[in-house]
């Protein structure tokens, strides 16, 4: 069978691999070794989160399936860090785990161009470093000019509990062992990273009576600007319930350390540090004398609990004996025991840009193969995987995005510049640009170019430039408006939110700025055009951090020179003089495409690009 696109796993990066691509035009096939598991959500039933909201926007922005996925979904919503500024705000949803499955099941099901087969993966079929296609286990082969690898933790998978192991990319399901073999006799570097995952409870054993409840927002949130707010007004949903550990659950931990594979020598991989497991927590922060658990419901027509904050790989009987000890968890149930697992992953200096390794043609990686960790940063690098395989595919230069453009670009540029040592997350801090990348203008960065690969759709695209044209033109008409001292209401106003008066005329933009007004306080103040809520606080935002939103894009300018400075593709690094031997060991490696890149590499120092430059003006 010939196609023009394959993609192996049907995990987060999976689907977004193959939908991207379908949705492009390609005939594709997507492989997975079980298809009751296309979707499927392994660890926690969430969405979003810090920075991973704003994957999740941006990859909607695209064209993107998990906004809209989660929207249809999820059973409860909240905004986080309302208290904070809008850089750091985002959204998480709880999911029904498996209304998400079917839901994304159904999705690929019904796209044109895409075929869902089950197949175990067990080898690549490479002639003269280009892929050819794949072969299944029971004998088959497939062909294609783009391979896609979204292996998730399948590649040579190994279930740790204790001192029991199991083969496995998660419990119960088989490894792709083959695989890696194909890949090391490619010539591509793999590494060995580890997750983990906590015990699953009988939501009916829990006492929930003294544990703090934790709501979903009343107010109609979404991720995805194709879901209608009338279709998720009024949801029900959901609550999840916090407690704590405490010293009898630490000392459980501690006398058991030697029977944790993560701590007895049974296991020397990196996981992930922003999701540590409860040994790690008791071991690395020994004098705080509690820890969050929150207790997650995995969906409508299902008792199970996500006990998030207890992730371990002690063997069950400990397990069962910790749990009991936090506050109402007492007379729990266990419905699944937690895990850990170590899995392959390719090195990132084996990845170009467009997320196509270097050793062979057309095969691309993306998600957790990447050295990632988390759905969010899985499907938006399958997301880039699949647009940039249909572009090669077509002849068409790569979709490249620089990461002052997006978090997607960030994570891109970290992970292929800097390389990760432990599983990469994406984080607010991370980048340098946070105050231009926030969650309310994803649509506005990235819609255009979803619009133009095909995969944001004509009416959508308006309606983002829509909202753009209605912003400036609020702006405008807000900093033509003024409003005098003796209107008592805009006095009263600001009384109530404990501003200062004003002691003459002033703007209604003059106003916004304040920390405590609102665009809600501002509509009481004159009569204003209607918008939509996301107008609004579009509007509010930008209003309010103007100066400091001008700082950055006047920084952003002068880097730009920098970033726009290219490298030729396949340039000698080791013919340049004065450049460290260090430097020219690592441009040769990493291959940067422009100066900027070059900056960010470790090793290479600032005289370094300066000589660099220079060479490039004399050579050009």
């Amino acid at each position: 069978m010939k196609y023009d696109a394959i993609v192996v796993g049907a995990g987060h990066a999976g689907c977004e691999a193959a939908l991207a691509s379908a949705r492009m035009g390609l005939k594709t096939a997507i492989f997975t070794i079980s298809l009751d598991n296309i979707g499927m959500m392994s660890c926690n039933p969430s969405v979003g989160g810090p920075a991973k909201g704003h994957l999740v926007k941006e990859l909607d922005a695209l064209g993107g399936e998990m906004g809209l996925n989660t929207d249809k979904t999820f059973v409860q919503m909240r905004m986080l860090n309302t208290r904070k500024g809008p850089a750091v705000r985002a959204l998480r949803a709880q999911s029904d785990k498996k209304l998400y499955h079917l839901e994304m099941k159904k999705t690929l099901e019904n796209t044109d161009n895409l075929s869902v087969i089950q197949g175990l993966v067990s080898n690549l079929l490479i002639e003269d470093e280009k892929v050819k296609g794949i072969e299944v286990a029971e004998g088959m082969q497939y062909f294609a000019n783009i391979v896609i690898l979204a292996t998730g933790t399948f590649m040579r998978g190994l279930i740790h509990m204790g001192d029991k192991k199991f083969e496995g990319g998660r419990m119960g399901e088989i490894p792709s062992n083959a695989l890696p073999l194909a890949l090391e006799k490619a010539g591509i570097g793999l590494g060995r990273f580890k997750t983990g995952t906590p015990p699953r409870v009988d939501g009916r054993s829990v006492d929930y009576s003294n544990l703090i409840i934790q709501p979903g927002d009343k107010e109609v949130l979404k991720f995805s600007m194709r879901t209608k707010e009338e279709d998720i007004a009024g949801k029900t949903q959901l609550p999840c319930y916090l407690t704590h550990t405490n010293k009898k659950v630490h000392e459980d931990v501690k006398n058991n350390l030697d029977k944790s594979p993560m701590y007895n020598g049974e296991m020397d991989t990196k996981g992930p540090r922003y999701c540590p497991s409860i040994e790690d927590k008791i071991v690395k922060f020994e004098g705080k004398e509690r820890h969050q658990v929150f207790l997650e419901p995995e969906g409508f027509s299902t008792n199970e609990v996500y006990v998030n904050g207890l992730s371990t790989s002690l063997p069950a009987a400990v397990q069962d004996k910790m749990i009991r000890h936090v506050a109402g968890l007492e007379n729990v149930e266990i419905m699944r025991w937690g895990y850990a697992v170590e899995y392959d992953y390719i090195l990132p200096e084996e990845v170009k840009y467009n997320l196509e390794t270097k050793k062979v043609d057309g095969l691309f990686v993306v998600g957790q193969i990447n050295g990632t960790t988390g759905y969010e940063e899985a499907a938006a690098l399958g997301m880039m995987g699949g647009i940039n395989g249909a572009l090669k595919f077509k002849g068409k230069d790569p979709l490249i995005l620089p990461r002052n453009s997006s978090y997607i670009g960030m994570m891109i540029d970290d992970l292929i510049t800097k390389g990760t040592c432990e599983p990469y997350r994406v984080l607010t801090a991370r980048s340098e640009y946070r105050l231009l990348l926030r969650d309310d203008n994803a649509d506005v960065r990235l819609s255009k170019i979803g619009f133009e690969l095909g995969l944001v759709e004509e009416d959508l695209y308006k309606s983002v430039e829509d909202k753009i044209e209605k912003t400036k033109e609020t702006i405008k008409l807000l900093k033509k408006t003024f409003v005098s001292d003796q209107d008592e209401n805009v006095q009263t106003i600001l009384d109530s939110k404990g501003e200062a008066r004003i002691k003459s005329g002033s703007s209604l933009e003059a106003l916004l700025k304040r920390v405590h007004i609102q665009y809600e306080d501002i509509k009481k103040m004159a009569d204003l055009p209607k918008l939509d809520k996301e107008v609004e606080y579009h509007v509010e935002t930008e209003v309010k951090y103007e100066g400091y939103i001008r700082i950055q894009a006047d920084i952003l300018a002068k880097q730009r020179k920098m970033e726009d400075r290219p490298i030729p593709k396949g340039m000698d690094f080791s013919i340049m003089p004065n450049i460290s031997t260090e430097a020219k060991h690592r441009l040769e490696k990493v291959q940067p495409i422009n100066v900027g890149q070059a900056a960010r590499i470790s090793g290479v120092s600032s005289s370094d690009i300066t000589f660099l430059l220079q060479y490039l003006k004399k050579s050009l």
